[in-house]
């Protein structure tokens, strides 16, 4: 990924993983490349600072198949079902404070939503 770009952020947590992202979410193939053209690239104006131990770590290597775009369909796909995991729970959790808000004498009369 283009580390002078300012939308490029990349976090070494205290056991060694290190996350590389585009905070626009604009690199399918993030953490080892960004797109060619991408419309989000902005030159970082700090680029050329020494920053000591803050530096980011080498970027692992790339594995084989991202050139056919594999690799972007299969990370879309798993997207798409955190965002429909992510729905439902919103869903359960909205229910769930509704009937726990409901008066107890009214609840008596009234069914438990089912989960």
């Amino acid at each position: 990924m283009r580390q002078e770009c300012k939308n490029f952020e990349s976090r070494t947590y205290p056991n060694g993983d290190t996350v590389r992202k585009c905070n626009l979410d604009l690199a399918p193939d993030a953490p080892w490349r960004c797109p060619d053209d991408c419309s989000g690239y902005d030159r970082r104006p700090d680029v050329g600072w020494s920053y000591g131990s803050l530096v980011t770590p080498r970027t692992p290597d790339e594995p084989p198949g991202l050139d056919d775009g594999s690799a972007a369909a299969i990370l879309d796909q798993a997207e798409d079902i955190i965002n429909a995991v992510g729905a439902q729970m919103m869903a359960d959790v909205e229910a769930e404070r509704e009937w726990s808000s409901t008066p107890r004498w009214k609840r008596a009369f009234r069914r438990k939503p089912k989960k």
